[in-house]
């Protein structure tokens, strides 16, 4: 199929992934309001216990929040699309004279568009709390291209498991288990004082690379030093992580949709 079909099918998939999310409004409100919980909780509790208290730890958590929220895509991305495997909703889009590429592509878009609009309200908590955005106009909108691409690689992650899981109680179970992979990174506390090989661990993790390039670019804390290559080099090591995910799992994810059960 020409890219005119495709993009006019992923429009149409789109539309129909952005009217599910607005007949839940109520899973929306609570979706975009846990992030800002997380930062009072955090922001407040363990800031008064680190070496970096108060609005200063502020400034450092909101950019790990940020890119924590971002991964969640693969939790959101993994549930829906098993959500619609198993109620027979693919196998009857598998009958419709469709793209076989839009369908996953319109459920990431979606995914990104809601992002995007639901981001606002944790960036007007952080500013509240004290954090604020040191760097130029052109860093910072880098800082959010970043995030949104990652969003984007998370999500085609999260889809291709959801196809292959094709329950919704496995995807969730699974997805759940999605949520220590930002206790396993720098998005809650430095990296510098854990043990050697944890410390590895955690600066390999993708969510670490992208929360230092957000914290640079947004000049709320520099690159930490003698840090793994993704952390040292964070711009090129998110740039790298995001575009390795996604040109690994959207195909997957595509071809996946394409064969069903096969």
């Amino acid at each position: 199929m020409s890219a005119l079909t495709v993009t006019y099918d992923g429009l149409a998939m789109t539309g129909r992934q952005l009217r599910r999310v607005r007949n839940s409004p109520g899973l929306a409100i609570l979706t975009q309001m846990m992030p800002v919980n997380m930062l009072l909780f955090f922001g407040y509790v363990f800031g008064s216990a680190l070496a970096m208290p108060g609005r200063e730890y502020r400034s450092f958590l909101v950019p790990g929040l940020l890119v924590a929220t971002a991964a969640g895509g693969l939790m959101t991305g993994m549930f829906q699309a098993a959500a619609d495997t198993h109620r027979g909703v693919m196998d009857r889009f598998r009958t419709l004279p469709v793209s076989r590429a839009a369908v996953p592509l319109g459920q990431a878009v979606a995914d990104l568009v809601v992002t995007t609009v639901g981001t606002v309200p944790l960036l007007l908590a952080g500013l509240a709390v004290g954090w604020r955005i040191e760097g130029s106009a052109v860093d910072a909108a880098g800082a959010v291209g970043l995030l949104l691409l990652f969003r984007f690689a998370c999500t085609c992650a999260g889809i291709f498991l959801g196809l292959l899981t094709r329950s919704e109680d496995a995807a969730g179970q699974l997805g759940a288990s999605s949520f220590v992979l930002p206790l396993l990174s720098n998005a809650y506390i430095p990296t510098g004082n854990l043990p050697g090989w944890l410390r590895t661990l955690a600066e390999w993790n993708p969510i670490s690379a992208v929360t230092t390039a957000l914290r640079d670019l947004f000049g709320n804390a520099p690159v930490p030093p003698d840090s793994s290559w993704p952390v040292a080099h964070p711009v090129a090591g998110s740039l790298a992580w995001s575009l390795l995910l996604t040109a690994v799992f959207l195909p997957l994810a595509v071809r996946r949709y394409a064969h069903g059960e096969r």
